[in-house]
């Protein structure tokens, strides 16, 4: 009998852009979302994106290369009532956007998040149509927790409460860690990493940022996935190439 493992990690880019940062710079950055599939063909997807009806302000900088989430997976031959779970890392709108794609899915979320979530935070209404969608299961975790075998949540509070990074264990690989959006650039995966805008305090940020190092480290990760950094996405193999 074979070990239930997964096999494969799919990053799909579902945008960029460049955000203008003063003094003449720019910043690079991207929209993901990504697709684990196990040994014994279960798809497990994590996010969905931006939703279909997202209207960007005036000041945004245009989105370029757009693909949503189910274009990627007719990429590689999948259909939405393929996936048979989603890891919702959080309820920001560019990562629940097409979540109500999904209602044959089981979906997993931090207990924290869930319940700030519902009890109304505004901070996460933008996407609630998507996310709260009544046809929609939900299972509620707490803390770090193993999904299926060589495939865990951890709990990273501060970008978000409740926000989750997700540690893949692969064949080829080796272990490869999603820290979404606990540590949106590489350039700030540091013990001085500051508190952006509209996040949780230094402290909390600071403390998630000490729990990942130490992960990176405990658990030998190869490959560190920054959530929206432009310029590390340009190095990695971005769908339909795949991690195995």
């Amino acid at each position: 009998m074979n070990e239930l493992t997964p096999k494969r990690l799919y990053l799909f880019q579902l945008s960029t852009s460049d955000v203008p940062i003063g003094g003449g710079r720019i910043l690079p950055m991207v929209a993901a979302c990504y697709l684990v599939q196990m040994s014994d063909g279960q798809n497990i997807l994590i996010d969905t994106g931006l939703p279909a009806d997202y209207q960007r302000s005036e000041n945004m900088p245009p989105a370029e290369n757009a693909k949503n989430v189910l274009e990627h997976l007719a990429e590689i031959g999948l259909t939405a009532d393929l996936i048979h779970i989603v890891i919702s890392t959080h309820f920001d709108v560019d990562h629940a956007g097409y979540h109500d794609h999904f209602p044959q899915a089981e979906f997993i979320v931090q207990r924290s998040h869930y319940e700030v979530a519902k009890a109304g935070d505004e901070r996460f209404a933008e996407a609630r149509s998507h996310w709260d969608d009544p046809a929609l299961k939900y299972r509620l975790v707490e803390g770090d927790s193993e999904i299926l075998p060589g495939l865990w949540v951890i709990e990273t509070s501060g970008h978000a409460p409740g926000h989750q990074s997700v540690l893949v264990y692969l064949p080829e690989t080796g272990s490869v860690l999603l820290v979404i959006d606990a540590v949106i650039l590489q350039r700030l995966f540091t013990v001085e990493r500051p508190a952006l805008p509209d996040e949780g305090s230094v402290e909390e940020v600071r403390a998630t940022t000490r729990k990942l190092l130490d992960l990176v480290e405990r658990e030998q990760v190869q490959l560190v996935v920054f959530g929206h950094d432009g310029e590390q996405w340009r190095t990695l193999r971005r769908s339909p190439e795949f991690y195995g």
